[in-house]
């Protein structure tokens, strides 16, 4: 992992730009974005990819793997803090004495004046990104936007305007978010996570207080989170706008029915205005009164914003349906925080009907699982009927000794509702096995999980052709391995 120098100069004119690590989907739209200003692009990552042939049908010229000859005409570097130090294009780039930025160096030299709009959180920011982004679209305006991850309507997550506007996924996972001049800071909830950058607790909400006080016109902060509460509270800032449940609640919505897509009213002022999303969850009526509440700073009316808010077709691997086998519906979730996995699986509860939620769960970070494994044990067994645990995708860390998913598993207190299983295709033909129609396949984490879907499916539809053949037997999938029976889930409701 590379930290961040964001003391180094960004260069005043970029005519040409390598990106490292170009397939991931911010520095993808990142590089989308270099392209819509005419500026040639080229870009490496370590494995294929749609984003990578995207961006080829753009006119970039991408490479799989890293190799200094890859830099070709560059005259400007620009890379994620995913990479290693002893990156081949980053060594070479540096001993050539060429400008090397980070991305967020590189999205705060592509918003230059502009108003912006910066959305940071633990979790929901992408969500509610898409969602400003949508809106603001429904409502007659062409902003910019940088997001981290794809917009479903739109099948991009970044996009130019005309407007002066610019919305951006702002990451405070390494502190970058500091770096923009932001006009509205939207926080949508703090928790203690990134503690490998950060340190401490105390460090975490520093860098919230310091992003959130330099917005300058407005704040935009939840009311229901114990850790934006925290920040709230130490703010100087003299325009702070609070949005949740709470009663005191600037922008408050109640009334939230979270069967199928959610239901629920917003009060502003005195006026309440009744909506409903196309996307399930109650975590997401608390994204979209988030912004709503940004909206309203904007300048906008309660009731054009609800309506705006209600064209958002929710974001690419945020509960995305992928396919169906033998009546077993598989979808992927981005969800690496357990926080994200209780509200992920609870609105997987509300529209499941009378099947289970078997949960695939891929620990993300080798410092995360070993600081989280008990809480991450507690809301799968909690909110999902069986979980089968992949082992850690370690994305720019290096393992840690002992540090495997089998944390988690071993902190199930019933052993039976949980399998750690390393080898894929062994956990996609458990999956199949334990499956049976009606019931909801979860893949979870912001790793690579998404990539054994396809062999889920295949396990499930081999399963299918097997079980036509059984007659007179217990079906496979009728209970869990050993004939100990599947007991249904606590069907609690969830955190953002």
């Amino acid at each position: 992992m590379i930290r961040p120098d964001l003391s180094l100069p960004i260069p005043e004119r970029i005519e040409a730009a390598h990106f490292i690590g170009v397939g991931g989907s911010g520095m993808s739209g990142l590089a989308r974005m270099f392209l819509a200003r005419g500026i040639r692009v080229s870009g490496s990552d370590r494995a294929d990819s749609p984003a990578l042939h995207e961006l080829a049908a753009l006119g970039a010229r991408v490479h799989v793997g890293h190799e200094a000859g890859h830099l070709g005409d560059a005259d400007t570097v620009i890379h994620t803090g995913a990479i290693w130090p002893e990156n081949p294009e980053f060594v070479t780039a540096k001993q050539r004495g060429m400008p090397v930025i980070h991305r967020s160096q590189a999205l705060h030299w592509l918003i230059g004046g502009r108003r912006l709009v910066s959305v940071a959180g633990a979790h929901g920011k992408t969500t509610s990104t898409g969602m400003l982004v949508t809106a603001l679209q429904a409502l007659g305006q062409d902003p910019s936007f940088v997001n981290g991850g794809v917009i479903a309507q739109l099948g991009v997550s970044s996009g130019p305007g005309v407007d002066d506007l610019f919305v951006v996924e702002a990451d405070e996972s390494d502190g970058t978010f500091l770096l923009y001049d932001t006009s509205v800071a939207l926080v949508t909830n703090v928790d203690p996570d990134h503690l490998d950058h950060y340190g401490t607790d105390e460090a975490v909400d520093d860098a919230f207080v310091r992003f959130a006080d330099a917005a300058r016109e407005a704040v935009v902060i939840a009311a229901d989170d114990r850790g934006a509460l925290r920040i709230a509270a130490r703010l100087a800032h003299p325009n702070v706008v609070t949005f949740g449940a709470d009663a005191a609640a600037d922008v408050r919505v109640s009334d939230i029915v979270a069967e199928g897509p959610v239901a629920f009213a917003v009060t502003y002022q005195g006026r309440t205005v009744r909506g409903r999303l196309r996307v399930p969850g109650a975590h997401n009526a608390l994204n979209a009164t988030g912004a709503i509440a940004v909206l309203l700073t904007l300048g906008y009316d309660l009731e054009p914003a609800v309506r705006a808010l209600e064209e958002f077709a929710g974001t690419v691997r945020r509960f995305e349906l992928h396919g169906t086998e033998r009546g077993v519906r598989v979808y992927d979730d981005y969800a690496h925080h357990p926080t994200e996995v209780a509200a992920a699986l609870a609105a997987a509860r509300t529209v499941i009907g009378e099947g289970r939620i078997i949960a695939l769960h891929q620990p993300h970070t080798y410092s995360r699982t070993a600081a989280m494994h008990r809480e991450f044990a507690e809301v799968l067994e909690q909110h999902a009927d069986h979980t089968v645990v992949l082992d850690v995708y370690g994305a720019r860390e290096d393992p840690i000794p002992g540090v495997t998913g089998e944390l988690v598993s071993a902190d199930f207190r019933d052993p039976q509702r949980v399998h750690y299983v390393a080898d894929w295709q062994r956990a996609a033909e458990h999956v199949a096995d334990v499956a049976r129609e009606g019931d909801f396949v979860v893949t979870l984490g912001c790793g690579d999980v998404y990539r054994i879907i396809p062999q889920v499916l295949g396990a499930l539809s081999r399963e299918g052709l097997s079980r036509e053949g059984l007659s007179g037997k217990g079906l496979p999938g009728e209970g869990l391995p050993g004939d100990a029976p599947f007991r249904p889930a606590a069907a609690g409701a969830a955190g953002q």
